[in-house]
């Protein structure tokens, strides 16, 4: 081609898609701060074709950061990740063990803590993900957060899980280790196991964990909150009901979830956020939310709102 000349169309490479929310780390990898739940896609159970869609579409959308669990929908939301993404994608894949599908139980799943437990739902996300190696696994305790009832012989000490999430890292199985629902006590205790991210339920209305959100940025470790948003179950306090958060919505022009979305991104640079949707409007006005620039003033408001006690700090809820 000489100088001057136009390009074929075929000859045009195109732009990167943006990542939302900018960029964090997780396990080493360089992450778009806005990635997607999948939890939410057991919704579609009965319309595979749109949960198919609604994945492509998050990654056509800048996400490369997908949260599961082979508990999501028995099985469900693992098989629908495993055909709807494609190794040139660079989707970066956490999963979670600690607990295991129960459809007939008196709850949709139980607690599953003891390690011969935790290395067969390795083994089992593996299966259903159709991959080789789970760049990160949760180990999901039951220090905090809601979960269902724990039986005695389920409450296993930290040094033995990590033994063996330790031991499936060291064969591969899993790329690197990461902890949810735990205290600050407990994230100290891990931190010679090489912690990549906490994962505990956190957000405007609820921060009883800001030592634990200080001590991952203290050590570099990824703060990946679940139910953002706050009212996970009936009665508990929702972000998008306070005052603060609606009035900054209107002078924004921005939906009251999109705000408490993007104070997460402002509160800790540490911050790496999973909402999860199962449509098609509910996806990209998430992913917008990392667009979203807060003034001191607006900050200030927000800072300003008195965190309530989380009914997610109860058991016999369902498990994230």
């Amino acid at each position: 081609m000489t100088s001057g000349s136009t390009p074929a169309p075929d000859s045009i490479a195109s732009a990167p898609t943006p990542r939302p929310g900018g960029t964090g780390e997780l396990a080493g990898h360089i992450v778009a701060r806005l990635g997607y739940g999948a939890m939410q896609l057991r919704r579609l159970h009965d319309d595979r074709a749109a949960a198919l869609a609604l994945l492509r579409h998050a990654v056509d959308l800048g996400v490369d950061h997908v949260d599961t669990a082979e508990f999501y929908g028995n099985g469900f939301v693992n098989d629908v990740i495993r055909e709807a993404l494609r190794p040139g994608d660079g989707v970066v894949i956490v999963s979670k063990v600690g607990a295991v599908s129960d459809p007939g139980g008196p709850f949709p799943i139980r607690v599953a803590q003891r390690p011969e437990e935790l290395r067969d739902a390795v083994e089992t996300n593996l299966a259903t993900l159709g991959v080789e190696q789970i760049p990160v696994v949760n180990l999901r305790r039951t220090d905090v957060g809601f979960t269902p009832p724990v039986p005695d012989d389920q409450i296993v000490g930290l040094d033995d899980q990590l033994a063996e999430m330790t031991a499936l890292r060291d064969e591969g199985k899993i790329g690197a280790i990461g902890l949810s629902s735990v205290s600050p006590d407990v994230l100290r205790r891990a931190l010679p196991a090489g912690i990549v991210c906490v994962q505990n339920p956190y957000s405007l209305v609820a921060r009883e964990d800001e030592e634990l959100l200080d001590l991952c940025a203290a050590e570099r470790i990824a703060w990946v909150p679940y139910f953002p948003l706050g009212g996970a179950l009936p009665g508990g306090a929702k972000v998008t009901d306070e005052p603060a958060v609606l009035a900054a919505a209107e002078r924004l022009g921005r939906t009251p979830a999109q705000v408490g979305l993007a104070w997460l991104l402002h509160h800790s640079p540490r911050t790496l956020l999973i909402p999860g949707t199962a449509t098609t409007g509910h996806l990209e006005a998430n992913l917008a939310a990392g667009a979203i620039t807060l003034d001191a003033e607006i900050l200030a408001g927000l800072d300003a709102i008195p965190p309530r006690q989380s009914v997610a700090r109860r058991s016999g809820g369902p498990l994230h």
